[in-house]
């Protein structure tokens, strides 16, 4: 197949009902709150998508950029209020039995029966997608095994840690081999040992390959597992790219966050002016960012040109290249805001 996941201009509004006016109940009021428009909240604004088989994929963005949004309509959970998506060569709202056979999903919480023991969850899945006794039960035991939880196995999954669930549900996700696994925010609340040994489960399972779409805010885990990246923000994709191509964008590379006692126009035009910046914004009331070709060496310039407008240099912080300074640039604001 050309592409393992791929969506065209997709498009989700959520409707919400505002509020009753607080101390008026009357049938007038009543009657014109029904006429009023509910207000609507733009989740997805239009995202394309083309995510190649054997890729690991990530959809990188704060909270409530509509990652989620976008992961939910790929796996069925969500319709989308117009566009197409697709799983392979199926559309998903038109085939939905034959493209939820191609996925594996591991939501952002964990979602699994309490009353289960760990081993009852797998085969109990297994049997769903059709593999047979012998196959579920041989399945089961390597992933319990390649997960490290053959000793909680036969354990009641209510009593297992974050992390352990979160295992648990990656290895259900696992249990019919699905072409696609997607995974929202995988690494969320664990402790770096789990999140490492979730890291390499994740690559070994794309060397055989399987296509993974994952969700994160985490800079370093999407630097460090994605091949590919989409970065999203307020539900349009604002940047795409691998990872190198993406923080080779930023112009200049570093980024020095400046903050002085004031900020004349006079500063921003001389900082400007320094060899190697190639762009200064003004950040905040009293801060500047600057872009530059250099990072530590650019100081001594910096505090000589603050200097000459007759303001002093408060604070500094420089950054090399990298997907947060990205996030910044197009958006103005941290991926951590």
């Amino acid at each position: 197949m050309d592409s393992a996941i791929r969506t065209r201009d997709l498009r989700k509004v959520y409707n919400a009902q505002p509020p009753a006016a607080a101390g008026r109940s009357d049938s007038q009021d009543q009657s014109r709150r029904k006429k009023e428009s509910k207000p609507q909240i733009i989740a997805l604004d239009g995202i394309d998508l083309d995510v190649a088989p054997g890729q690991i994929f990530g959809l990188l963005g704060p909270n409530g950029a509509g990652k989620s949004t976008t992961v939910g309509i790929l796996t069925t959970r969500v319709r989308p209020t117009s566009g197409t998506a697709w799983i392979g060569p199926h559309d998903v709202w038109r085939d939905q039995t034959a493209a939820k056979r191609l996925i594996g999903v591991v939501a952002q919480r964990p979602n699994l029966d309490f009353s289960l023991t760990a081993r009852e969850i797998l085969l109990f899945h297994g049997a769903y997608f059709g593999l047979n006794s012998q196959e579920r039960s041989e399945r089961a035991k390597v992933l319990l095994e390649r997960f490290k939880l053959t000793d909680r196995a036969d354990q009641l999954v209510r009593g297992f840690s974050g992390g352990m669930m979160q295992r648990v549900s990656l290895a259900r996700a696992m249990m019919h081999d699905p072409q696609v696994l997607f995974l929202d925010e995988p690494g969320a609340g664990l402790d770096p040992q789990t999140r490492l040994l979730l890291w390499e489960i994740i690559r070994d399972y794309n060397q055989k390959g399987r296509t993974v779409l994952l969700t994160t805010h985490n800079m370093e885990e999407a630097d460090a597992l994605c091949q590919q990246l989409a970065i999203i923000d307020h539900g349009k994709i604002i940047a795409a790219g691998s990872p190198r191509e993406l923080k080779a964008s930023i112009p200049g590379g570093f980024l020095l966050r400046l903050r002085f006692a004031e900020r004349p126009d006079s500063l921003i035009d001389g900082l400007g002016k320094l060899s190697g910046v190639t762009e200064v914004r003004p950040s905040g009331d009293t801060g500047v960012d600057v872009y530059a070709g250099r990072g530590g060496s650019l100081i001594p310039e910096v505090v000589n040109t603050a200097a000459g407008c007759g303001v002093e240099l408060s604070d500094v912080h420089i950054s090399e290249p990298s997907l947060e300074n990205l996030f910044l640039h197009h958006t103005g604001r941290s991926l951590r805001e």
